[in-house]
């Protein structure tokens, strides 16, 4: 699992710096690709400016009857300009060639020279020429060239401006390094930036992954400390909600065996005891009824375990969504359950003092569950009540809820004990020795029932009057009720 995780950093890591790169090429390449566009788009322009500013001064000296391009005053304003702006400059005749250029060699290689025909075409027809070129022979190397018309006089002519191609490059290639050097070092930022990134983001899950491991060795007790507020931080939390319930369910687990091993000795002990001492003869033949009887009540205490261990199961398998899809009415179940332990109630010599509506209360739920949660509250009120005292039981219903109170009068339930009432195989002190019969499910089975249906139990007991109350939800309409 270690080398998985390390893998995903990994290929993470990987996968970051990859997509960095990428991006930085693709901007790279845009960029270089625009730049050099721009930069021979503002040299041909200035170019271009150039030559219309030569023209404009030829012009001007052809006003004042200069018209010979070779004459000395012609041929030293173009030196002029050319070593103003760095630009060589060339002039045609109509013909396209070369009659004035400004190198200031006495043998100027370039004199007597022609341009292509296609560079004078371009200028009668659209007034310009813009190309990168050596003009057929004129010049060694490619340069950018531009050409206008010049009309000087009665003689026309062709203006040619042209760059060596070199310092066009040069200058984008100044301007590539400095973005490659920019480039350089937002990648290895990014790079140093997706590092901690990556391996903040994977912390998490190496210590979901360790603490899953100790989880697997049966040791709930790690647990992931989520950092921020995104998904990751949510995943962690979430984690540590499912450990909270796994150790939950381990604690009960193992509290569940060690109370049903308890539970289990006590009365296997005795039957096995006993039988055997009737089998190797130790027990008396006049007292084997005695022991038998003590046998069958222990295995009829064991087969109460296991009815009450199978109830829980049931229980814990109906979804709160089977529940609410069921209704019945409540003051039914209450009189029924009254009914059936009339035996009990009268044998202990209870009188039943009943505030119950004359109306039926239809309730969500299942009728049997709650059946068995109000037998069990009325057995136990019946059980531990004094003899001759009352037996009270109300049902009324307030603010959407149906409510059902049992109340006895008995022994006082110590105050430390009501909390631990409702738990597994739990009595209190004074309940066991008048309690062989039960196995301490009874309450936590009630408990079970109301919250599988949204409801809720309490207990009060003071100066011995002990009060048990359950609610339910009411059921909102005829066809819920008829359900």
């Amino acid at each position: 699992m270690r080398s998985r995780l390390k893998d995903v950093y990994v290929k993470n890591f990987i996968t970051v710096v990859l997509l960095f790169c990428l991006s930085f090429l693709i901007l790279g390449t845009a960029f270089a690709g625009m730049s050099y566009s721009f930069i021979l788009r503002e040299r041909t322009e200035t170019m271009m400016e150039t030559a219309r500013t030569a023209g404009m001064m030829l012009r001007a000296y052809a006003q004042q009857g200069q018209t010979d391009y070779q004459d000395s005053s012609m041929w030293g304003a173009v030196v002029w300009v050319a070593s103003m702006t760095g630009y060589h400059m060339i002039i045609t005749d109509e013909q396209g060639r070369i009659v004035t250029c400004s190198d200031t060699e006495p043998d100027c290689p370039h004199i007597g020279k022609s341009v292509p025909v296609s560079a004078v075409a371009s200028i009668n027809r659209s007034g310009e020429y813009k190309a990168v070129s050596a003009l057929g022979e004129v010049f060694d190397s490619r340069r950018f060239v531009v050409g206008i018309a010049l009309p000087a006089g009665p003689r026309p002519g062709y203006l040619f401006v042209s760059d060596w191609a070199g310092r066009v490059r040069g200058m984008w290639l100044s301007f590539a390094r400095i973005f490659l050097m920019a480039a350089l070092a937002a990648v290895l930022l990014s790079v140093f930036m997706a590092y901690f990134a990556v391996r903040k983001l994977s912390r998490p899950i190496k210590e979901m992954s360790d603490a899953a491991r100790s989880y697997a060795r049966g040791d709930f007790t790690p647990r992931v400390h989520p950092q921020g507020h995104d998904e990751v931080a949510e995943l962690a939390e979430s984690f540590n909600v499912m450990a909270d319930s796994l150790e939950r369910s381990e604690r009960s687990r193992r509290d569940l065996i060690a109370n049903v091993s308890h539970e289990l000795k006590t009365p296997m002990t005795t039957i096995s005891g006993f039988a055997d001492g009737i089998i190797d003869g130790t027990v008396p033949p006049e007292r084997e009824r005695e022991y038998l009887q003590i046998i069958s009540s222990e295995t009829k205490r064991l087969s109460r375990l296991v009815r009450g261990m199978l109830d829980m199961s049931q229980l814990q398998s109906v979804t709160p969504m089977e529940l609410s899809s069921r209704s019945f009415d409540l003051l039914e179940v209450v009189c029924q359950s009254l009914l059936s332990l009339e035996t009990k109630i009268t044998a202990r010599k209870l009188d039943v003092d009943t505030v119950l509506p004359e109306e039926p209360i239809y309730v969500v739920g299942d009728e049997d569950a709650i059946t068995q949660v109000v037998h069990n509250l009325l057995d136990n009120a019946a059980k531990f009540a004094y003899e001759g005292t009352v037996l009270t039981v109300r049902l009324w219903r307030e603010e959407g809820r149906a409510y059902v109170s049992v109340s006895n009068r008995g022994d006082t339930i110590p105050k430390e004990e009501l909390p631990l009432i409702f738990e597994r195989f739990h009595k209190t002190d004074k309940s066991r020795s008048q309690d062989r019969d039960g196995v301490g499910l009874g309450l936590y089975i009630v408990k079970t029932i109301l919250d599988s249906h949204g409801g809720s139990i309490y207990v009060t007991s003071r100066e011995g009057l002990t009060t048990f109350s359950f609610d339910l939800k009411i059921a909102k309409n005829k066809q819920e009720n008829e359900g």
